[in-house]
């Protein structure tokens, strides 16, 4: 029988006494793993169930928030909570590879933000404004660069916020970073020198373009650019905040690069992945905004809004604007418009901004509670980089980051090594370290983690 509300009525048999919100919880796990409650089954509202189980709404409210964070179930606005599709088999680790504990496993994997912060209604609001006051000709095939409406916004912001120097013009839409990143590779095939850690799918992208990449070190200073290959005519940087290791390029060393790039008739590609979220002081500017005409910014909405938006954008040297529309071609798969129109209106209304300042406060608070559990766990060791971004890492010794890998992964703890990040070409022995990103999960889940993360480190991190 349905309820009132629209949910489901439920049968629980919960045991006397204990820690009722624990035991709600396992109860609604077993009647998932059982069948009891399918794949998309609308749970009632929680007032509801915890008016029909006598237990208090705030511990009903958590049980739902704890089996969302682990992938029981799905919370949308106007939708309810309801049971995840393949909840039975893919919230629960498998035999083979669940920790001891049977504890869901703990994303902190590097890159994300957090999922439910996605500003629903303020983007909603944009999508409306713009769409009724969208000009005909948007429904069309429309301009390779992307909509005016939006490289307006961007260039007036991108000056504003990272001190980028441009036109409306030079500034080209694109869906997100790697594809800017293949159409700067069609245009610049050749030699490239790019930072000794980066992303492997960014090294993957330039090698099946043909280009043949030299690894620049990198140390708590940033990518040393002082001494650059000889044959490399394109650079790729992250000076804002180096990926993954978290330093920040100094100003001599961003400055050999300019000169590197006047000398050589070469180009800078700045990737800008985290620039705005900097939390011990205001955002150093972009590069770009040293030398224009022969630095390349890129950006995009993965990191600030969503990696589901496919949004980014490229904002060229003069000399590089028609090479890449060319390869952009015509009828290339682009970026919605409406999407477009939609940002251009979320950022000029303000709600961007608003959001950025929102989340950079959230993200220093999960960066600070990250640096407190490795501190008091492991003093002796050294968490590399600046105060900024979605992830910080912990340098570990020789021979040390795969038993703590496997430690994390007994524990439910999902967690990346520093060592996959180097490139294979790479001169030097890998760096060992710990990346641990900490944006995306929900406070309880984060908790939860950090509690983990905790005791792995201290049980591998002894001197």
């Amino acid at each position: 029988m349905s309820t009132p509300d629209g949910g489901t009525d439920l049968h629980l048999d919960l045991p006397a006494g204990g820690a009722r919100r624990t035991a709600l919880a396992q109860a609604l796990r077993d009647a998932v793993r059982s069948g009891r409650l399918a794949p998309g089954t609308r749970l009632p509202p929680y007032r509801t169930l915890a008016a029909d189980l006598g237990l208090a709404r705030n511990a009903v409210a958590d049980a739902y928030a704890e089996l969302v964070a682990e992938g029981w179930f799905t919370a949308r606005q106007g939708s309810g909570t309801r049971v995840a599709e393949g909840a039975a088999t893919a919230a629960a680790p498998s035999a083979a590879t669940a920790p001891s504990s049977a504890s869901p496993l703990h994303d902190l994997l590097q890159g994300k933000p957090d999922p439910a912060s996605f500003p629903r209604s303020a983007w909603a609001a944009s999508a409306r404004r713009s769409l009724a006051a969208a000009p005909t000709e948007a429904f069309g095939p429309g301009d390779p660069r992307g909509r005016p409406e939006l490289r307006r916004a961007l260039a007036a912001y991108l000056s504003r916020a990272r001190g980028v120097r441009t036109a409306p013009d030079n500034i080209v839409v694109c869906s997100g970073f790697a594809n800017g990143l293949r159409l700067l590779a069609s245009v610049r095939p050749r030699d490239w020198a790019v930072e000794a850690y980066g992303l492997p799918f960014h090294h993957g992208i330039l090698e099946s373009a043909g280009v043949r990449a030299h690894p620049v070190p990198v140390d708590e200073d940033g990518a040393v650019t002082t001494h650059l290959p000889a044959r490399a005519r394109t650079l790729l940087l992250t000076p804002a905040h180096q990926f993954p290791t978290g330093s920040r390029l100094l100003p001599a060393r961003r400055a050999a690069a300019v000169d590197w790039a006047r000398n050589t008739a070469g180009v800078i590609v700045e990737d800008d992945y985290d620039g705005e979220f900097r939390y011990d002081r205001k955002p150093v500017g972009a590069v770009q905004g040293l030398a224009p005409g022969h630095v390349v910014y890129a950006g995009s909405l993965s990191k600030s809004l969503s990696p589901a938006m496919r949004l980014g954008w490229l904002v060229l040297p003069d000399h590089l604007v028609d090479q890449v529309l060319a390869a952009k071609g015509l009828r290339e798969s682009w970026a919605s418009a409406l999407d477009q129109l939609a940002l251009a209106d979320f950022i000029e209304c303000g709600a961007y901004d608003r959001h950025v300042r929102r989340m950079r406060k959230r993200y220093h608070q999960r960066h600070d509670q990250v640096l407190s559990v490795l501190a008091a766990q492991a003093p002796h060791l050294r968490v590399t980089g600046i105060a900024a971004g979605f992830h910080a890492v912990l340098e570990l010794p020789p021979g040390r980051e795969a038993p703590a890998l496997a430690a994390a992964r007994a524990a439910g703890l999902a967690l990346d090594g520093l060592s996959a990040y180097r490139h294979p070409a790479a001169p030097h022995p890998p760096r060992e370290g710990l990346v641990i990103g900490y944006a995306a999960l929900p406070d309880g889940a984060f908790a939860r983690a950090l509690h983990a993360l905790s005791e792995v480190i201290r049980r591998v991190a002894t001197p």
